[in-house]
């Protein structure tokens, strides 16, 4: 079963479009939060990823994943496909 993916974004961040365009290579859909003007979403953020002051922050199942780097970490290691139920 393909996991629930959801990004919280900013515009104009080259780190989101990232960390996006790896999911969409994978063929994964995801929810995106842009949290620009959004001040709510942006504090929904950092509730659901304690620490978390950058953009992009991905969850995968509601779990924090982190950034653009530790979604392509996970890819380089091979673990990415089981996270995404693919």
């Amino acid at each position: 079963m393909v996991a629930k993916v959801e990004i919280y974004t900013k515009m104009f961040c080259g780190y989101c479009v990232r960390a996006k365009r790896l999911l969409e290579q994978k063929g994964v859909g995801f929810t995106e939060y842009d949290i620009t003007m959004d001040g709510a979403k942006g504090e929904e953020m950092r509730q659901r990823a304690p620490g978390a002051m950058t953009v992009p922050q991905v969850f995968i199942d509601g779990k924090p994943v982190g950034g653009s780097d530790d979604l392509a970490a996970l890819e380089r290691q091979g673990k990415l496909d089981s996270l995404l139920g693919i």
